[in-house]
């Protein structure tokens, strides 16, 4: 079963880039099919999905984000990451990796605990 763990500062200040790992287990980010998500929710603006990175490394964004967020990866970790720059306090959110294992309209099948996101100065 693939399971998934966030990690990263829970604070961050206004204009800086928020840097984001997910760390993946259970299961190889290349299996053929398999896509790692960024998604975030906040009360405002619910659940987000920002964007994902496929088993090939093609990389899709949320349009509202392309600009600011950037995912990689590294295979050799199994690990993913969202860098987010700019941020501001609408930034704000817990934020969640979720694994799609058929293809990226599938459904998210794992999701981490999720990591709370706090930006403040």
């Amino acid at each position: 079963q693939v399971q998934l763990q966030e990690s990263g500062p829970g604070l961050v200040k206004p204009s800086q880039t928020l840097s984001l790992t997910c760390t993946v287990s259970g299961g190889s980010i290349t299996t053929p099919y398999h896509y790692c998500n960024w998604i975030r929710q906040s009360p405002e603006k619910g659940l987000e999905w920002m964007g994902a990175i496929g088993y090939s490394g093609n990389i899709l964004y949320s349009p509202g984000l392309k600009s600011r967020a950037a995912i990689s990866r590294d295979t050799s970790k199994n690990q993913i990451t969202l860098q987010l720059s700019s941020v501001t306090p609408e930034d704000r959110a817990v934020y969640y990796c979720a694994a799609q294992l058929r293809g990226p309209f599938s459904d998210f099948e794992s999701w981490g605990q999720g990591t709370q996101v706090i930006v403040s100065s």
